[in-house]
């Protein structure tokens, strides 16, 4: 037996008017507590997608999700129940898994074109996962991006938002400058 708990993430946050489905892993302790996606205080994901969709990333939750599907993204996570041990990715059990129904909810999706991977254990898990499932020829752009998460540091918040900025072709033009 281990102390890893076996934990379910949050339910998928989008809408049929998805162009662009954001994936994490799992969601952070924070986040779980919370029930409220990257609601680590020092996560960057809200303050990058303001900058890039338009928005005040300081609003309410719900009125940030709101701005994030008018803008054609969806939220949601690769890995549906694991267990694991605090908030690190490298803490989740591998074999312990369960992955969200991705392909399932990506047929449903007449307007997605791009598939972004908030961080490297993401995009590890989506090609473990989820990719040998979506059929072939199925036209996605997919992207793995940097993490947003306080755990990467090393890179600032500028240089994230220029790799992040690669979502641009689906997102529309933000109105206001970079905070």
């Amino acid at each position: 037996m281990t102390n890893e708990t076996m934990l379910q993430g949050l339910p998928a946050q989008v809408n049929e008017r998805c162009r662009v489905l954001v994936l994490g892993s799992m969601p952070g302790m924070a986040s779980l507590q919370a029930a409220r996606y990257y609601a680590h205080p020092r996560n960057r994901f809200w303050p990058l997608m303001g900058a890039l969709c338009g928005f005040d990333p300081q609003r309410e939750y719900a009125a940030r999700l709101a701005c994030l599907q008018q803008a054609g993204v969806g939220l949601w996570d690769v890995i549906g129940r694991c267990r694991r041990r605090g908030s690190l990715d490298a803490a989740i059990v591998r074999g312990s898994e369960v992955a969200n129904p991705l392909p399932e909810l990506v047929q449903g999706l007449p307007r997605l074109r791009a598939i972004a991977c908030n961080g490297a254990a993401a995009a590890q898990a989506f090609e473990r996962h989820v990719h040998p499932a979506l059929p072939p020829g199925h036209g996605l752009t997919l992207l793995a991006l940097p993490s947003t998460s306080p755990a990467n540091a090393a890179w600032s918040f500028e240089r994230l938002l220029g790799e992040w900025t690669r979502l641009s072709p689906w997102l529309p033009v933000a109105e206001h400058s970079v905070p």
